[in-house]
């Protein structure tokens, strides 16, 4: 069968629209995952000295407190996007706002590290659901010219959260001088989840999403917000449309049938790995070093003439942002690199670089020791690794499941690829700190550094670049169909 017309001239309509503010504002209120992500990283990362001042904690519980917020992405990852498949997107986005800023809270109360790791976890429910979720809203609204930059945009407010944290966090350290600072830090952690919660009340649901439930009406209504000179057209369109469900996939019928075991078909099953084992790679290294920068870079010796643990800390978050600094100017680069060159090759010399940029801090230890590094050398491979992560794998790895898979999945294929990533990122945050405190620096360098290299060699084994600008019906078209919802009919598989 064919899609309808009316169906098709309603995506055209969606897919040429101007970028104009309802675009840009769907987009902002999308990127509140990402934000609390990196906001929540680096505000523990800033916490864990104080914290093992606090509660007397040892190198496992801290690395059950940098590892709780991934382990509770992953159910959500797992749960939320799948929901999001079958209840909407906008419900979802809501929702997991709501968990975020009921994790935070718990945490601002915590009495014990055992409360902690609740409310991280909680926390970490939320932004696990947001990935998928926020990624698949952004990649379903966006025109086609616009939808690879601005898929590039939404991941790198992972960095921009990192700058509000490094903000927050040097406030309230510069105002309250002692270890129970990690409150205040909490305390803008929760905040934050509120005000996106409220912002998100107004969004309109993804039309592609009500397309597919056969609700071409109210998905006419909602283009219609970003094509108003089109808002008559649509309407008439939409009426004419009736209850057809639009369903575009390489193997309909097994998108219809199997739900999410779809992925793991002939036809879909090297997409998902392509999705999968990248990322959880990547966020094996990027959690792992990211998480721990700070401390890191006291082993470095970077904030060691500072007395005291508050005044170290406020020391280190000094390098820490000066360094994350480079997350964001990564990004920046990669708005032109990934819509000129393609999602594949900057993911695979991404790797390549985060390995080389592991490397010079080994090559600085093996020459100088930890006793005096220089520092120079020490910012310099730092820097070459965070560039390197977010021109290529870190905005790579994030796009490329919203755009590898049909409506119908993309939900589910973006959740179980984020989970898969957040299982990387809390094994790395997990196991990096353990490593540290037995084998030391060194042995946790090398080994992200062998993460990196497989990245780059599993990427180019698994490549399937999508081309350039296309309609996301384009990228899995292979059979295109459309059924009445009453009544299924037979759907013919390319």
């Amino acid at each position: 069968m064919s899609q309808t017309p009316e169906q098709q001239a309603m995506l055209a309509v969606l897919d040429h629209a101007p970028m104009g503010f309802a675009q840009r504002w769907y987009w902002l209120l999308s990127t509140g995952g990402t934000t609390l992500g990196g906001f929540s990283v680096f505000t523990l990362g800033v916490a864990m000295p104080l914290l093992m001042q606090t509660f007397a904690i040892d190198a496992t519980m801290q690395g059950l407190l940098g590892a709780a917020l991934l382990f509770g992405a992953v159910p959500g990852s797992l749960l939320g996007g799948p929901l999001a498949d079958r209840f909407g997107r906008k419900p979802l986005m809501i929702l997991d706002m709501a968990l975020i800023a009921l994790g935070a809270l718990i945490c601002v109360f915590a009495g014990s590290a055992d409360m902690l790791l609740v409310g991280l976890f909680i926390f970490g429910v939320g932004v696990g659901i947001d990935y998928p979720v926020g990624s698949a809203y952004v990649a379903e609204w966006m025109p086609i010219q616009a939808r690879s930059r601005m898929m590039v945009a939404t991941i790198a407010f992972q960095a921009v959260g990192f700058v509000l944290a490094a903000a927050l966090t040097g406030s309230v350290l510069w105002l309250v001088e002692s270890a129970s600072a990690w409150r205040g830090f909490m305390l803008g952690l929760a905040a934050l989840p509120m005000l996106f919660l409220v912002l998100r009340l107004p969004l309109k649901e993804s039309p592609r999403w009500l397309m597919g439930k056969g609700r071409n009406l109210d998905a006419a209504r909602a283009i219609a917000v970003v094509a108003p000179a089109e808002r008559a057209k649509l309407e008439a369109v939409g009426k004419a449309a009736a209850a057809n469900v639009h369903l575009v996939a390489r193997t309909p019928e097994a998108v219809k049938t199997q739900g999410m075991a779809a992925l793991f078909g002939r036809s879909y099953r090297r997409r998902t790995a392509l999705a999968c084992v990248p990322w959880f790679l990547m966020d094996i290294a990027s959690y792992g070093i990211g998480l721990f920068t700070p401390l890191l870079l006291a082993d470095l010796h970077f904030g060691k003439s500072a007395r005291g643990p508050v005044a170290a800390d406020f020391s280190d978050i000094g390098g820490s942002s000066l360094i994350d600094l480079f997350l964001l100017i990564g990004f920046l680069i990669a708005f032109w690199v990934v819509p000129r060159f393609g999602h594949i090759r900057p993911q695979v010399q991404g790797f390549l670089g985060m390995a080389v940029g592991m490397l010079v801090l080994v090559g600085v230890l093996w020459t100088s020791g930890t006793a005096g590094p220089g520092a120079m050398a020490v910012f310099l491979g730092f820097v070459l690794f965070n560039l390197a992560m977010n021109i290529g794998p870190h905005s790579t790895t994030f796009a490329l499941p919203a755009e590898l898979f049909p409506t119908q999945l993309r939900g589910a294929g973006s959740g179980f690829a984020s989970a898969a990533a957040k299982v990387g990122a809390a094994l790395g945050a997990f196991l990096l700190p353990i490593i540290r405190a037995e084998y030391g620096l060194e042995a946790v360098l090398l080994l992200v550094a062998v993460v990196s290299l497989a990245g780059a060699l599993v990427t180019a084994w698994l490549v399937e670049e999508l081309g350039g600008a296309a309609s996301l019906e384009d990228r899995h078209g292979d059979a295109i169909a459309s059924k009445p919802a009453s009544a299924p009919a037979s759907v013919r598989s390319a």
